[in-house]
């Protein structure tokens, strides 16, 4: 349904098939209590979720609620992690407590984690120990461990079929593929086509980032390019196939626009995106047409504590419950 001002109440929410979810953050001073964000959530029937630790209070509120989810996992507590009785208290007080009625569906150990982080070191050993501790709890088929990256591992993006990890980026990047390859887990990937286009505006065009260009910008090969999105989730995928992750599928487990605060940063630049993309995934990218693409819309609201600028406008909301723009999440 349309967003509107009017918050709509709902005594049950329906198993949703679609394909969107919202990433919520809470980095702010001025947001709603945890359990109206995720009734708002319920009312804009949107299906799926993101949060960026085990919040206590997101967790029993999203108790029935039928909403999936990605649970993270921050960046300091990955060397904690790495013991595994930690990591089992871990997964006992975060995810079986509430495994029977809340939908954690993947558990994202890391966001955004680069190769020559201190933490990267971090990273694999605390998703084998999470994985460990939830075979333990026989939750191993139902949820699945995995880490957020983002395109900034690419040595090389274009043509998305030459997509290939730099060598660093190997290094650290191939032995969790193997982790995901033998665990049946995907990779989640943050896909930004706004900061792709503000690094290189002048070889990109701004209709191409906004999925409005009029007609195929790249071809490639047997695939043709409408937007950058998609030669970035395909780069992503190519790189994949290069390190043996063929079979491995991406949940864009971030992507937004902001609305104010720097170049190209406006609300109708915004609404667009959100939009077109909310549209897109439904279809897949052209290396995976028809597939559709599960992906979380970067973010739940404006968050005010988060460095000036455009991080404190990528909200779907504001912090008052009222909608930015006009989107249809089902």
């Amino acid at each position: 349904m349309l967003l509107s001002n009017t918050i709509v109440e709902t005594n049950s929410f329906p198993n949703c098939a679609q394909s969107v979810g919202v990433c919520y953050g809470g980095n702010g001073n001025n947001l709603p209590s945890k359990a109206e964000v995720i009734e708002l959530v319920k009312a804009n029937s949107i299906g799926r979720m993101r949060i960026y630790d085990p919040d206590q209070a997101i967790l029993q509120a999203l108790r029935g609620s039928n909403i999936e989810l990605i649970l993270g996992v921050p960046n300091d507590n990955l060397q904690a992690l790495t013991d595994d009785s930690t990591a089992s208290n871990w997964v006992q007080n975060n995810v079986r407590e509430f495994s029977s009625d809340v939908k954690i569906k993947y558990i994202a150990v890391g966001n955004e984690v680069l190769p020559d982080d201190p933490k990267a070191p971090y990273v694999l050993p605390a998703m084998q120990n999470i994985q460990n501790a939830l075979a333990s709890a026989n939750l191993q088929g139902q949820i699945k461990v995995s880490t957020a990256i983002d395109t900034r591992l690419l040595g090389v993006s274009y043509p998305p079929s030459n997509g290939a990890f730099s060598d660093t980026a190997s290094q650290f990047i191939n032995p969790i593929i193997r982790f995901l390859v033998n665990n049946g887990s995907p990779l989640l990937a943050n896909i930004y086509p706004y900061f792709s286009y503000i690094g290189n505006m002048q070889s990109i065009d701004l209709a191409y980032a906004l999925f409005t260009s009029p007609g195929v910008v790249v071809t490639d090969g047997a695939y043709q390019y409408q937007n950058l999105f998609d030669a970035l989730v395909d780069s992503l995928y190519s790189a994949l196939e290069r390190a043996g992750g063929s079979s491995l599928a991406i949940v864009v487990s971030e992507s937004g626009w902001p609305s104010e605060g720097g170049t190209a940063a406006s609300l109708d630049n915004a609404g667009t995106y959100y939009a077109k993309l909310i549209s897109h995934v439904k279809q897949g990218t052209p290396k995976k047409a028809g597939q559709a693409i599960e992906a979380y819309l970067f973010a739940m609201f404006d968050e005010n504590l988060k460095d000036a600028g455009i991080e404190q406008h990528f909200g779907l909301f504001t912090p008052s419950k009222q909608p930015k723009y006009q989107l249809t999440f089902a």
